[in-house]
């Protein structure tokens, strides 16, 4: 395949649907190959609506709930889009996905006790890219935020679900994903604080932009 597929991920309220436009309008201006794609797709199959019914804490608080069971249904989103990714990228187009299989790393590993978290990367590797053997992402583009600021973010867009809600966990998500960042290859952290605050979304799309170019080229 020649294209290549880019992650851009982050805790909740780190602003990838934000930096994700702004990559839409660049590529769009620059005539770019390029296609987008978000998860999970809530409403485009049966995964999707099993996990935002575990998002609205309908199987019970984040402690009460297996992840390796949820895992599951984000795997089967992703699975069900693999022959439209690999379309795109057998067309040589940039593929920008929002949020990945580092993405259930974060989320659900930050479930579990910190010393059954290598078990469950590995199974969810195996899941992931042999199992169902979807893509594997080329560069991943990490969204660094102080959790705080990234609950706080998402309270002003809309009512918070079962992770938004969870301090905690977004700590621990955070932890996780920079500890992906440095354990796995071809990631770039993107810090979006300064003196405590987001910075402009202009400047953090700048960033992102130049990571790219010297990626891409």
């Amino acid at each position: 395949m020649s294209g290549k597929l880019i992650v851009i991920d982050g805790i909740d309220g780190s602003g990838k649907t934000t930096q994700i436009e702004l990559l839409i309008k660049y590529f769009s201006e620059r005539d770019f190959p390029y296609q987008t794609i978000s998860f999970p797709r809530y409403e485009h199959n049966l995964y999707g609506k099993l996990i935002r019914r575990y998002l609205a804490g309908e199987f019970g608080s984040i402690s009460q709930v297996n992840p390796y069971l949820v895992a599951l249904a984000y795997a089967g989103d992703r699975a069900l889009a693999k022959p439209l990714i690999e379309e795109w990228l057998r067309g040589g187009k940039v593929v920008i996905i929002n949020r990945y299989v580092s993405s259930s790393k974060a989320h659900l590993g930050a479930n579990l006790p910190e010393e059954k978290r290598e078990e469950f990367f590995k199974w969810l590797d195996d899941l992931e890219y042999k199992t169902n053997n979807i893509p594997k992402e080329d560069f991943t583009i990490l969204l660094d935020v102080d959790p705080k600021i990234g609950q706080q973010n998402v309270q002003k867009d809309h009512r918070v679900d079962l992770h938004e809600s969870n301090i905690e966990h977004e700590q621990k998500a955070a932890k996780i994903y920079f500890e992906l960042s440095q354990a796995e290859e071809n990631w770039v952290v993107i810090d979006c604080m300064e003196n405590g605050k987001m910075r402009p979304k202009e400047q953090i799309h700048q960033e992102i932009v130049k990571s790219l170019s010297s990626y891409l080229i």
